[in-house]
């Protein structure tokens, strides 16, 4: 008796892991939904083989059912085939159905590019429907009476499905459009021209067709905000005044040193002579000494050169009073 009851329990056992892996294999409720849902599926070929090729028979009959309720023929295979490659098997069947709605031309090769590309394709998808208002950050331009002015323009684009692959995004947008606004007001004779006409910056970038190789089309371009900032003319004009009072000082100093190297060379000259006279007077009283020797100087004409030397004195002290005073006249 004891061992029927546990050969009962290994046989109930045995039959509970095969029901359980017979209805993972064999998904007989997904089955039923898809025939009732106007999809026809093989049980074994389609579903079981989903299991063993590892993708979710889920996914792929769900997608089914929304496509063709929503009059998509899709095939079994493709989806199995973006699934395989990593894609968003979902979201590719609602951008479909979503752009079958809206009267867009977008197949599922395409879509499937889109998504595998990185690119969210519902919502490019949204955006091709409904345009969307991108903001710039702070612009910064001087126009050429150097006042700087601050821009702020908002984009409206629009999703351009055949060039999502490969195109560029909205930062590049979002470059462009500052590059045209710097462009627009640097190239303003003044600041004011821009005040009174800001609509002149949205048609000039608009103009430009910054658009190309992105995968948005510009729709509008439109200025939301402009301010007065700094008056950076007069700065950059102080900057070049200092900095020429600088260059002008540093050669005022050049010159000043010059001078004065120049004036000690002079001292320096100057006294090299007075060494030469004080030589040469050394010179006189040897000179004279063999003047008397030789006969060539009297007494009386040392005498007389003695009287003349004396009488120089004398005009030099009549000419100059203040230099020969001494102690006693100054009290």
């Amino acid at each position: 008796m004891g061992a029927f009851t546990g050969l009962s329990v290994v046989i109930i056992i045995a039959v509970i892991i095969f029901l359980i892996l017979f209805t993972y294999y064999v998904p007989i409720g997904l089955f039923i939904t898809a025939y009732f849902s106007g999809v026809k599926l093989k049980i074994f070929k389609d579903l079981v083989g989903m299991r063993l090729r590892k993708v979710s028979p889920t996914i792929i009959v769900r997608s089914l059912i929304s496509a063709t309720k929503a009059g998509l023929n899709l095939k079994t295979a493709l989806l199995e085939a973006h699934y395989l490659a990593g894609g968003n098997v979902i979201k590719v069947v609602n951008a479909l159905i979503s752009a079958n709605k809206a009267n867009l031309h977008l197949n599922f090769e395409k879509a499937a590019a889109i998504d595998l590309a990185g690119r969210d394709v519902l919502e490019a998808v949204k955006m091709s429907v409904i345009p969307k208002v991108i903001q710039t950050p702070l612009v910064s331009a001087v126009a050429k009476d150097g006042i700087q002015l601050k821009a702020v323009a908002r984009i409206t684009v629009r999703a351009n499905i055949e060039r999502l692959v490969g195109g560029a995004g909205e930062a590049t947008i979002l470059a462009r459009v500052g590059e045209g606004i710097v462009s627009t007001i640097g190239s303003s004779d003044s600041y004011k021209d821009v005040l009174e006409n800001p609509d002149k910056i949205s048609k000039v970038v608009l103009a430009k067709g910054l658009d190309a190789g992105t995968a948005f089309e510009i729709l509008s371009i439109d200025i939301a905000d402009v301010d007065v900032g700094t008056n950076i003319g007069s700065i950059l004009q102080a900057d070049q005044a200092e900095a020429d009072l600088k260059v002008a000082r540093a050669k005022a100093e050049e010159r000043r040193a010059a001078a004065v190297a120049l004036e000690q060379e002079m001292v320096a000259e100057v006294a090299k002579m007075r060494a030469r006279v004080v030589e040469a007077e050394a010179e006189i009283p040897k000179a004279m000494a063999d003047a008397f020797r030789s006969g060539n100087l009297g007494v009386m004409d040392y005498y007389n050169l003695k009287n003349i030397q004396a009488d120089t004195e004398m005009r030099n002290t009549i000419a100059k009073p203040d230099d020969k005073k001494g102690p006693e006249s100054n009290g």
